[in-house]
């Protein structure tokens, strides 16, 4: 399958060969989701926690006669039905929210979306966003200019989470350049992962060789096939 390759003014420039096992898998709803909210489990970090009533400061004595007041008995003021007691069955720190996800999951996961983002024309490939230094100025030029390819209008308006862009090895200028923007992330091609290919719209791809490269030792590292519906 091959996909166009855009140039920084949105206008076609070559086109790239996909390898069907990257980006020809079928939707996978539910291996996404349990994939997905796995990581987002993983990254949970737990600090909310309550006082129980071995915690509490005050007094653990009783606070009044057990017979005799007309009072309901009490054992303790720092029981949880008493203001300033402890908190019965509240949340603790010590809950581990963490999930086990195969590798192979993940990586499977990670194709797929990405065969679905391609599907729905929402990954641009783009011959090189290079800057000579790093100045917003310019990035918001290619913004601007990428927006003028059919079907991605959106990279130049949409407000949050417009764009994911991947580049095959840091660059410095370019991800500098694009600091700035509150609804762009730019990362490399060995770190992407479902849940930020979820998280933002479009996935602006430069240097597509080279990017596919990485990503084909991803692919090959996991030994995952093409699964087709029968």
């Amino acid at each position: 399958m091959e996909a166009k390759i855009y140039n920084k003014e949105g206008k076609e420039s070559g086109k790239v060969t996909l390898s069907e096992d990257m980006f020809g898998l079928p939707w996978n709803a539910d291996l996404v989701h349990q994939v997905v909210t796995g990581m987002q489990s993983n990254a949970r970090t737990n600090t909310t926690h309550t006082k129980d009533r071995s915690e509490v400061s005050g007094s653990n004595q009783k606070p009044w006669r057990q017979k005799g007041t007309g009072r309901a008995r009490h054992g303790s003021r720092i029981s949880p039905i008493w203001r300033g007691g402890g908190v019965a069955h509240g949340p603790r720190k010590e809950k581990d929210y963490s999930k086990k996800i195969n590798k192979k999951m993940k990586t499977k996961a990670f194709f797929t979306v990405l065969s679905q983002k391609l599907k729905d024309g929402e990954i641009m490939f783009v011959d090189d966003l290079a800057t000579a230094e790093p100045k917003t100025k310019d990035a918001a030029t290619m913004l601007k200019g990428m927006a003028q390819a059919d079907g991605f209008a959106g990279l130049a308006t949409k407000k949050k989470n417009a764009a994911l862009v991947v580049l095959p090895t840091h660059d410095e200028n370019t991800a500098m350049s694009f600091r700035n923007f509150g609804n762009v992330l730019v990362d490399e091609a060995r770190n992407l992962n479902p849940v930020q290919l979820l998280t933002y719209k479009y996935v602006v791809i430069a240097k597509p060789d080279e990017s596919m490269k990485v990503l084909e030792g991803r692919h090959d590292k996991s030994n995952i096939k093409n699964q087709t519906s029968k």
